[in-house]
């Protein structure tokens, strides 16, 4: 069997254990006859895995009873107008942490429903060029008084924990006064993250947790209670509370595997686990673009660095190019940088084995030899 070394930003690498148990188990689902896919979400087979995905997940991340775990439809995008469709309440603002394209694009759909306001912005920072579609460079995060000027009154301040294009990450959660909404979407799971501070988090399974099609909501409950109600059924993050998921039909092949990637998870150790071996990895590669500064430039901040998704270029467009085609003759695929930003990213999420990420490091070096 071929397996490529998988640095695609999204859908991305799943582990290969929980691939294999839904092969093994994709015709005839246990001993029912036919598959997952097949069964009724309203079926005691169904309801089965589903209840398992949600009790794994609540585990993993420490979830206590005062949290509540969503599947929705959608993505992370149609959160962007859900979100505030359910909290942004007349008379009031929400704040929102600029930190890349995604954010901005949530900020967009924001103002549809009432007044959000960049309250913060790291576009320019550092270096500051626009990208080829006139997208500003984001090189950080901000930190400590910065986060001063956020509203302690505001509805919601949002901010995006990982920024998957520009390769930027909190290194941790920040505390705000207000309730603070974070989409997760690319680097949720990676490590063991202290939930009290959150009143919401939202993230697409298709980087850690799953494949493309399932989205994930963990809300306070107290906060959950705020909601409006005068917005369609469903629309209504209520609505799938009071329903455990299972207002209509939800995404039943992805939350099953879903189910096999949390049970994996647990099985070697959970998101301590999980956070050694992405540090390990950061670190490799990492080190060999700082070892090669003189050929490789990697823009973002030492501080704000992603363990999730690292970005860099070589002295020019040309040679970029040419490093991605020659990785993906050795079977490295998904190097290319977002078509807004160019350069080079290596997206290195969970289910990527520190071996592929060593394998993409050995040749990072072997090109900036080859070609000085």
């Amino acid at each position: 069997m071929r397996r490529v070394d998988n640095f695609n930003a999204g859908p991305s690498a799943l582990p290969l254990p929980a691939l294999e148990r839904a092969q093994s188990e994709l015709c005839d689902f246990e001993g029912t006859g036919m598959s997952i896919i097949e069964h009724s979400h309203r079926g005691k087979a169904y309801e089965k895995v589903h209840f398992e995905a949600i009790a794994l997940l609540k585990e993993l991340c420490g979830l206590g009873d005062d949290r509540v775990v969503l599947f929705v439809q959608g993505g992370a995008s149609q959160v962007f107008a859900t979100l505030p469709m359910n909290f942004l309440h007349a008379g009031k603002r929400a704040d929102y942490v600029i930190t890349g394209g995604w954010s901005e694009k949530a900020l967009e759909e924001t103002k549809f429903f009432g007044e959000a306001r960049a309250a913060i912005t790291t576009a320019g920072s550092h270096v500051g060029t626009p990208g080829p579609e006139g997208m500003q460079k984001f090189t950080r995060v901000p930190r400590g008084a910065e986060l001063d000027v956020l509203d302690p009154d505001a509805a919601y301040v949002h901010l995006t924990s990982n920024n998957t294009l520009f390769g930027t990450q909190y290194a941790e959660i920040p505390a705000t006064k207000a309730p603070l909404v974070i989409d997760m979407s690319s680097d949720i799971m990676c490590k063991p993250v202290d939930f009290s501070k959150i009143s919401m988090v939202y993230a697409g399974a298709q980087k850690n947790i799953g494949p493309s099609g399932v989205t994930i909501l963990i809300l306070d409950k107290a906060f959950l209670a705020t909601a409006r109600e005068d917005i369609p059924t469903i629309f209504r993050y209520g609505t799938f509370a009071k329903n455990d998921s299972l207002y209509n039909t939800p995404p039943t092949f992805g939350i099953y595997l879903m189910r096999n990637v949390l049970a994996h998870t647990l099985s070697i150790g959970g998101l301590e686990a999980v956070e050694a071996t992405n540090r390990k990895k950061a670190d490799r590669l990492y080190g060999a673009l700082d070892a090669l500064s003189d050929f490789y430039s990697a823009p973002v901040e030492k501080e704000s660095r992603s363990t999730m998704n690292i970005v860099w270029k070589t002295k020019s467009a040309d040679l970029d190019k040419k490093f991605v085609e020659e990785a993906t003759k050795k079977d490295m695929v998904g190097l290319a940088g977002h078509r807004s930003t160019g350069g080079i990213r290596a997206s290195i999420y969970n289910a990527v084995s520190f071996e592929s990420v060593d394998r993409l490091a050995t040749f990072l070096e072997d090109f900036a030899k080859t070609n000085a």
